[in-house]
């Protein structure tokens, strides 16, 4: 399985490393860093690098590259998804993944790493069944372990890891019992000049809190399941129940969790709530001109939040002055990365959409670019499901417990490709 670990900044300095089964030297890493020197985007670098002695698997995460590495052949999906929860886990006890944190948390780190691989195999990733085993870090919790020489680790094991549902912990007690529930969606979409939409997916999720008393069992329904093309569920759902019934049943964790992941491909209709126009030209000893306007189309009802949009200028751009109208624009003439910064945009806002326009500073005797650069658009949607997704009831067996006190819905579409 696993035999070692090492956390990598962008600077391509390795600051955290741990071994299980064989210590690996830190020089099987030469591989990953020659492929990180080769790619433009943190996200260009293959997953999988194979090297004549050993496997390199990584993911890229708040800035940092986690990187494992194995002696034999392995399911990569299978280790992608356990660096994901190392991540998961590292957020849940730190509030975020920086270099800072993790350094200044060495020794939890550790701890939850020993406690999440056993000789190199995943033993416990439920963050409610590690926060049993390793207390998250606190100021009165450090001094007192500071003064006295005890870790966090507790002398107990988790009472959850000797019953037949290991991501729950018994003697579960609340005063009000409540559940929510957010789904979250992804648009990943390509727009071509004249505003269709050349391909359209949907990456969705369905994140929970769950506070319930005892030992629940729910069952969660939705009026159109076939619209999933693809899911990855948490191990409490059943999943035969899902492949005969289309139905979510499970005993949830206590606390936060993702309760399931899925994907709507491309032969689904997709209505892309926003629309972009733009003019982009090149001239030599002129220059370029450039203009942008976007605007919400009026099929939701809804406010479009954080709208970004970002382009990547050709090599030969030296400068761009720009006047937007709303927001606030950032050149960087190292990356060639130009952002603007809508903000929100309302549908009934009653005046003028958001535009921005000026000239583009082209480098002396330089050609004139062959291409125009794509324009990547960004955007939060509340309370609105793009991909038409519908809940369509929520049961509970078992105790009988009060009402819960509200199912709440939140969804984010964003990320699509303006092609100019």
């Amino acid at each position: 399985m696993i035999h070692s670990l090492f956390f990598i900044n962008n600077s391509g300095d390795i600051f955290i490393e741990k071994h299980w089964k064989s210590v690996i030297p830190r020089s099987v890493c030469d591989y990953f860093l020659d492929a990180q020197r080769k790619v433009d985007y943190s996200s260009n670098i293959s997953p999988v690098i194979a090297t004549p002695h050993h496997i390199l698997i990584s993911i890229h995460r708040s800035g940092l590259y986690f990187v494992a590495v194995t002696t034999g052949e392995i399911p990569p999906l299978f280790v992608i998804e356990f660096l994901h929860r190392v991540v998961d886990n590292f957020i849940d006890y730190f509030n975020d993944c920086t270099e800072s944190l993790l350094k200044e948390h060495i020794v939890v780190v550790y701890e939850l790493l020993d406690e999440m691989l056993d000789n190199g195999f995943p033993l416990a990733t439920e963050s409610n069944i590690l926060k049993e085993l390793i207390k998250p870090p606190n100021f009165l919790r450090t001094i007192a372990n500071t003064v006295t020489g005890r870790n966090n680790v507790s002398s107990t094991l988790p009472t959850g890891q000797l019953s037949n549902v290991p991501w729950r912990r018994f003697g579960v007690k609340y005063t009000n019992n409540e559940a929510y529930f957010d789904a979250i969606e992804e648009v990943d979409a390509i727009i071509d000049k004249s505003g269709s939409v050349v391909s359209a997916e949907i990456q969705g999720y369905i994140d929970c809190c769950v506070k319930l008393s005892g030992m629940p069992d729910l069952c969660l329904s939705f009026v159109n399941p076939t619209l999933f093309d693809d899911v990855s569920f948490h191990p409490c759902i059943r999943f035969k129940r899902w492949e005969s019934e289309k139905v979510l049943s499970f005993i949830p964790p206590d606390g936060n969790f993702r309760l399931m992941s899925y994907h709507i491909g491309a032969q689904n209709m997709v209505n892309i709530p926003i629309f972009v126009r733009h003019h982009i030209s090149f001239k030599e000893l002129i220059g370029g001109k450039l203009e942008i306007q976007i605007g919400a189309k009026q099929l939701m009802g809804k406010n479009l939040e954080n709208i970004f949009i970002e382009m990547i200028m050709p090599k030969n751009v030296l400068n761009v002055n720009l006047v937007p109208n709303q927001g606030k624009y950032t050149f960087d003439s190292v990356t060639k990365l130009l952002v603007w910064d809508v903000g929100k945009m309302e549908i009934h806002q009653g005046k003028s959409l958001p535009t921005v326009k000026g000239n583009i500073v082209l480098q002396s005797g330089a050609p004139i670019p062959d291409s125009n650069p794509n324009i990547l658009v960004k955007f939060n949607i509340s309370q609105f499901a793009i991909s038409g997704l519908k809940v369509n009831r929520l049961d509970m067996y078992g105790e009988k417990y009060k009402p819960f006190k509200g199912v709440k819905y939140m969804t984010k579409a964003g990320n699509f490709q303006v092609r100019t």
